[in-house]
């Protein structure tokens, strides 16, 4: 289960390390729960498998991290000066994120704004299945673009997006305009990618998910320039005011769920994926035999190990005027 959160001092902010995900600024996930897109970094295309495969992965990062989301909506609301009524989920992803912002403040109505239509599909038939329907409302948005029309808002969360936009600043002062005096900006970034491997029996699979997230993290740097970024003092900058930061350490030990099997198996082939083309044939092959290998439906070689951890760093500034 995920370790106990720890509040930081706002005057101290965490150092990120980035979280990957090519795809269009405004489609959420991250990470994340809610994050924008899915780990691995894979190019963000409309291909219907693809998005599938990726909506799968938004979805089960909640259900491997259940206690997850309800503790940061908690802490959102611990921290908010008044109840929010109105809220926008930027980069909205499968819904995740929007889903528990809903049942965590009743009252409210949660616009989802991504940019992909995909998505946004399988966020309505979700909220329509968990009786939200009507207090759900959809902007399909690219915010490099421009703000979406969403009136006066609250709260506006943004899990695992602002780092996909060219202009980040600019976004920002667009929510700081659209925020009600009392509303505030909930931004939450992963650490890093899930891990999984690292407790693994065999070295050699520690060192082929090493290598692989290495050659990641490099082609990230490359993509996405504003992966790391201190989002404390670039909040500060903006003109909010950080009223709260908060760090996550969630932890998912062996032998898994399905779900969070099928969790790491996704994840692990959309990493594998991004970084075939800089990687060899033989620092490849470890990770391969893992999820070529026999196991129930959709799981390689992972079922049942109890080497295998889900290990997860999310950090949080909660922002206001």
């Amino acid at each position: 289960m995920p370790h106990a959160p720890q509040d930081q001092p706002s005057t101290t902010p965490d150092e990120h390390h980035g979280h990957a995900h090519h795809q269009r600024p405004g489609h959420q996930p991250p990470v994340d729960g809610g994050h924008h897109g899915g780990p691995g970094g894979a190019p963000h295309t409309h291909d219907t498998q693809a998005d599938g495969a990726l909506a799968d992965i938004l979805d089960l990062d909640g259900r491997t991290f259940p206690d997850f989301l309800p503790g940061v909506t908690d802490w959102i609301a611990a921290g908010t000066p008044a109840v929010p009524r109105r809220i926008v989920d930027l980069g909205a992803g499968t819904g995740t994120g929007t889903m528990a912002l809903l049942h965590r403040f009743p009252e409210a109505t949660v616009v989802a704004v991504d940019s992909s239509a995909e998505m946004l599909d399988r966020l309505r038939a979700g909220a329509a299945r968990a009786g939200y329907a009507d207090r759900v409302e959809t902007r399909e948005a690219d915010l490099d673009q421009g703000w979406p029309d969403t009136g006066p808002v609250d709260l506006v969360w943004a899990s695992s997006s602002l780092h996909h936009m060219a202009d980040p600043d600019r976004v920002l002062a667009d929510v700081l305009r659209t925020l009600t005096p009392d509303g505030v900006l909930a931004a939450v970034e992963m650490d890093d990618m899930p891990w999984f491997l690292q407790d693994a029996a065999d070295p050699a699979l520690a060192e082929s998910e090493r290598r692989c997230r290495a050659e990641l993290t490099r082609r990230r740097q490359e993509d996405l320039p504003h992966l790391g970024d201190d989002w404390g003092s670039r909040l500060r900058a903006d003109g909010f005011a950080v009223l709260r930061e908060h760090t996550w350490e969630l932890a998912v030990r062996g032998p898994l769920s399905a779900e969070a099997t099928r969790y790491a198996e996704l994840t692990l082939r959309r990493i594998r994926a991004a970084v075939a083309d800089r990687l060899t044939a033989a620092e490849l092959a470890p990770l391969d035999r893992l999820l070529d290998g026999d196991g129930p439906a959709g799981s390689g070689g992972l079922a049942g190990r109890d080497d295998v951890v889900v290990r997860s760093r999310r950090l949080g500034w909660l922002a206001g005027r």
